[in-house]
């Protein structure tokens, strides 16, 4: 956007202030050269002296150690310094509050709300006590979209419904408008005494088919159940579905391995498509085992619905006795299998991970030599049977190291066992809060859905509505229920 920025400073429609916003964003994205080149647009009088900016990135808390004579005289001194305590926080929230607690008298009330702001975020990521009363010293400054969600996240933590109904009210509404957020709202006023404004909020959302949505209509009184299904595709539609060359090109170039085209294929030719014409493809893609597909297709309906195309269980004369032998509950485990790889055999991350359970190699060996597996070797991994008997297992043994919790055990599947306990609180956390503090956004995400998806599907094993409030439980504080076996990979 330079080219953009030329222009609105020839036209002088840039004020000081703006170019200093740019700024500061490049430098917070680590962006020093190109921050640089901004700052070329301020005046000299501002004293922004751009020299040592990548070695203050690099190592911030010697900058600090070592603050230059007179800096705070001028505003560019002063954002040199801003730079360097936001680097400083990322790796060590406390210490950076220490340091500019001391010095915060030097800055304007709106640098002094800067600075506490990313202090905050990162003791908010860090899942540190002392986050909310710094959220509260950021109240002079615009908070990003990343410090107004942690700010309600350090609040759920604390337990604090006051400060989350806040929080959410200080968002702009198209984020405030976010499931979460709404639904965290309704929470956050139902705490505070106000049911049916709560009520209001949940049935903004109740219903949807994601997390949310199941807490949501819960909170309704009711339980989660999946739609009536719609009336089966007819031979007719089915024979619509079987001639379309989209689809047939599709599938040979599923079969030659070149799955990325496959997919672009496919998807292509569900443009336009009613919810008669995507169950008919769903069912196609069913017929032929390409189980990716019948999900990716079974989703995109608005009014007419198939879960069991939605929530595809595939290979079940492998993996329910597997599951039952090791005693894990037969939702979570295709949830989490339907959220790693949506039942491609021969799926493989950019992590080196493996088939269906997303197994890394390290991971693989290591199962196989605690349930002696005999002639394992590295290449078998993508084996459908090898892959279901490593990741059951496996599971059993994070579930079984982390207070046979499903929650936990999802997000030590997908992070790594040390990390779940480490995201654990001194007290107890509903499940939910727990998910929703998760630091790691992909991690986050995932234990929602595999949460979620174990739902829908024990909802369709057993042929009657779930819980997905009881199946997340309450996550007691960090250090109960782990039973001391040894280090999980």
């Amino acid at each position: 956007c330079e080219t953009l920025v030329d222009q609105l400073v020839a036209a002088g429609s840039l004020t000081v202030d703006e170019v200093w916003q740019r700024v500061r964003r490049l430098l917070e994205n680590k962006r020093v050269g190109a921050a640089r080149v901004a700052a070329a647009y301020l005046p000299a009088s501002e004293g922004f002296d751009s020299r040592g900016l990548e070695s203050i990135a690099q190592k911030p808390s010697r900058y600090l150690s070592k603050l230059p004579s007179g800096f705070a005289t001028k505003r560019g001194g002063r954002e040199v310094l801003l730079f360097a305590v936001q680097r400083h926080a990322r790796s060590d929230p406390q210490d950076a509050a220490k340091r500019f607690a001391r010095i915060e008298s030097r800055f304007t009330a709106e640098e002094q709300a800067y600075a506490w702001a990313h202090i905050a975020l990162h003791a908010a990521l860090n899942h540190q006590p002392e986050a909310s009363a710094w959220f509260e010293k950021a109240a002079g400054t615009t908070l990003s979209e990343d410090q107004m969600t942690w700010r309600v996240r350090a609040a759920l933590r604390d337990g604090n419904w006051t400060v989350v109904q806040r929080a959410i009210a200080a968002m702009p509404p198209e984020l405030a408008a976010q499931p979460d957020w709404v639904y965290w709202m309704g929470r956050a006023l139902a705490a505070s005494g106000h049911a049916e404004v709560a009520r209001a909020y949940y049935l903004k959302i109740a219903g949807q088919p994601h997390f949310y949505g199941n807490l949501a209509i819960e909170e309704l009184g009711r339980a989660v159940e999946v739609p009536v299904r719609a009336v089966a595709p007819s031979p007719e539609e089915l024979a619509a579905a079987s001639a379309n060359p989209a689809f047939t090109r599709a599938l040979a170039l599923f079969r030659l391995d070149l799955r990325i085209e496959g997919v672009r294929e496919w998807v292509w030719s569900l443009r336009g498509m009613n919810d008669r014409a995507l169950l008919a493809a769903a069912e196609f893609a069913r017929g032929n085992e390409v189980w990716d597909r019948a999900i990716n297709t079974a989703d995109r309906t608005q009014t007419q619905h198939n879960y069991s195309l939605r929530f595809i269980a595939p290979f079940s004369d492998q993996v329910l006795p597997k599951a039952d032998e090791l005693e894990l509950d037969n939702g979570w485990v295709y949830g989490l299998m339907r959220q790693e790889s949506r039942f491609v055999m021969k799926a493989n991350s950019s992590a080196g991970a493996k088939g269906l359970m997303q197994l890394m190699p390290r991971t693989a060996r290591w199962v196989a030599k605690k349930i002696n597996m005999k002639n394992f070797r590295a290449s078998k991994v993508t084996d459908m049977d090898i892959n279901v008997t490593l990741g059951t297992n496996y599971m059993k043994m994070v579930l079984d190291s982390l207070d046979n919790h499903p929650v936990l055990a999802s997000a030590a599947y997908n992070a790594g066992p040390s990390r779940a306990r480490k995201w654990r609180a001194d007290h107890e956390l509903e499940g939910a809060i727990y998910a929703e503090t998760i630091p790691f956004s992909e991690t986050r995400d995932y234990v929602k859905k595999v949460m979620s998806n174990a739902v829908y599907y024990n909802t369709l094993f057993e042929g009657r509505p779930q819980s997905l409030k009881q199946t997340l439980g309450v996550v007691r504080a960090r250090g109960q229920g782990e039973n001391g076996v040894e280090k999980l990979p």
